[in-house]
């Protein structure tokens, strides 16, 4: 996964970035809207465009920014409570599961001028599965079908098949990669 930090001023406005009040508002819509309806669906799509899969489900509630540089695989399943802070932007990749209240975090403020977002890309690799209550920490990679345990805080990236756990998460257990597939 190429990992360069991007910086990028809120003071400016981001080029080809969607606005935040466009995006306040269909998250409010799908957040009040029932789910698994064909309406759910169409604001699913109207905030993903094709960067969502088919049979891809996202459970409201969902906040975020920028969903336009979020792309989710096919068969993924999210759970409620999502929080995707996305300029850095966001992969997940087929046949991921990731539980409630999740926090998908691809940037982070300077300590030094708080106007200033520092951004790397979250990677989350084919059948990997996601804790609920878990953290992933920008620029970091959740390996092939690797699984990070319930309120873990990934601080660096968990190798494909590992069973990490606990804050900083670390992996407590490899799994048998001749039983998946």
């Amino acid at each position: 996964m190429d990992c360069k930090e991007e910086i990028i001023d809120m003071r400016k406005p981001a080029p080809n970035a969607s606005s935040y009040k466009e995006t306040a508002q269909l998250l409010f819509r799908l957040n009040h809207t029932m789910p698994m309806s064909e309406e759910y669906y169409s604001i699913l799509k109207e905030l993903f465009g094709d960067n969502i899969g088919e049979g891809s489900y996202i459970a409201p509630p969902l906040q975020m920014v920028c969903p336009e540089k979020v792309k989710i695989g096919k068969n993924v399943f999210i759970n409620g409570n999502l929080l995707s802070m996305s300029r850095g932007g966001i992969t997940i990749e087929d046949d991921v599961q990731i539980a409630g209240n999740v926090q998908l975090l691809s940037n982070n403020h300077d300590p030094y001028d708080r106007m200033l977002l520092t951004c790397k890309p979250v990677l989350i690799k084919k059948g990997a599965w996601i804790g609920a209550g878990a953290t992933i920490l920008p620029g970091l990679c959740v390996g092939r079908y690797a699984i990070v345990g319930a309120g873990s805080v990934v601080t660096r990236d968990v190798p494909d098949y590992n069973v990490a756990v606990g804050n900083p998460a670390k992996t407590v257990k490899v799994l048998d990669p001749e039983r998946f597939e």
